[in-house]
């Protein structure tokens, strides 16, 4: 359901106060013409009071049964704050988890060439215990010549590999006339850094019922992203994942420059997971592993890879994808990290 406000105050229930006093603060922000988005948590209870803030200002809400504290939201992005939800949210797709110690892992091709290629890509990934399988459909391109994607005839190669694999698929979504076949066809949608700020396209998916992997755009800031994510939320999905995958700067030796500050600080800023891209930035599969290293360190909850059996033929971003053949060392490394970091791959 759309949330229709944004919550202005922060009502922090004790840890003792019980579901009835929970229960009386809600009735009575109703009976003053305001609503309430209550969270439950670990430690306790949070309710974001949501109405004009001069007539919250006037009700006695640290006076309420159970109250603790009473406190302003500051940040501008509202629901997707840790103020609001100070336990991380844990997004489970078909049983694999992402999220609050479980890692997620997702590989696969860039793009879906051909049945075989895709097909020969999810069994070896899916052989080395992967949570999900990415997949391009409908591809943006910088080129209008470029290779596209091939659509709907995609998708239906992508519903077979989960077939025969079980993984969850995570696939992109360009344009809002294709949203009824790839929420159909996928269990995540993929929103892409050239699409971060379109905020249209953001609010269908916000009303889709299926996660949302959103992208940071190429110049986006930490904060445009998050942004971003409340139109998502706002519209009553609050199952997102964000990505960092590398923004444009002024140097030249790597595709874009991978963000990895951006991790621990979207982790304080957010209760949504965080993984990160590092084939986009790399450019180049040489760099890819070392960037995948430094994003498990750095606290991400799990990283978004490109993969193929065939690199050198493949019809787009074949400099960056890592050889099947290759790929079950990459993997090994991956997962001794993130135990190592204390994850369980989701």
């Amino acid at each position: 359901m759309a949330i229709t406000g944004a919550p202005e105050l922060l009502i922090v229930m004790g840890a003792s106060a019980t579901q009835d006093q929970v229960d009386e603060v809600v009735a009575r922000l109703d009976e003053a013409g305001c609503s309430a988005l209550v969270t439950p948590g670990r430690e306790a209870t949070v309710i974001g009071a949501i109405g004009e803030r001069e007539l919250l200002a006037t009700l006695p809400l640290e006076g309420f049964a159970g109250v603790e504290q009473v406190l302003p939201i500051l940040k501008p992005y509202k629901l997707v704050s840790r103020e609001l939800s100070p336990d991380p949210t844990v997004i489970e797709v078909r049983g694999r988890r992402i999220g609050d110690g479980y890692f997620g892992f997702i590989a696969g091709p860039c793009t879906v060439e051909t049945r075989e290629q895709t097909l020969e890509t999810a069994r070896a990934v899916a052989a080395e215990g992967v949570t999900m399988l990415r997949g391009g459909a409908f591809k943006p391109r910088t080129s209008p010549y470029a290779f596209q994607g091939l659509g709907d005839e995609a998708l239906e190669i992508l519903k077979e590999a989960r077939e025969e694999t079980g993984l969850p698929l995570v696939t992109e979504l360009m344009d809002p006339r294709h949203v009824e076949p790839v929420v159909e066809a996928a269990d995540v949608i993929q929103i892409g850094a050239r699409n971060m700020s379109n905020f249209s396209l953001l609010s269908e998916v916000g009303r889709a019922p299926k996660p949302v992997l959103l992208k940071r755009g190429l110049s986006s800031t930490v904060e445009d992203l998050l942004m971003a994510a409340e139109y998502i939320v706002k519209e009553g999905n609050s199952e997102v994942i964000l990505c960092e995958r590398g923004i444009k700067t002024f140097e030249t030796a790597t595709r874009f420059t991978l963000d990895i500050g951006a991790i621990p600080v979207l982790k304080q800023e957010t209760h949504l997971p965080v993984i990160v891209d590092p084939s986009h930035p790399a450019g180049r599969r040489d760099l890819v592993l070392p960037l995948a290293r430094a994003a498990v360190a750095a606290g991400a909850d799990g990283i978004i890879v490109e993969v193929h059996p065939r690199p050198e033929e493949a019809l787009c971003d074949a400099a960056q994808q890592i050889p099947t053949s290759e790929f079950g060392d990459f993997a090994d490394e991956i997962r001794a990290l993130a135990s190592l970091m204390g994850r369980t791959i989701g």
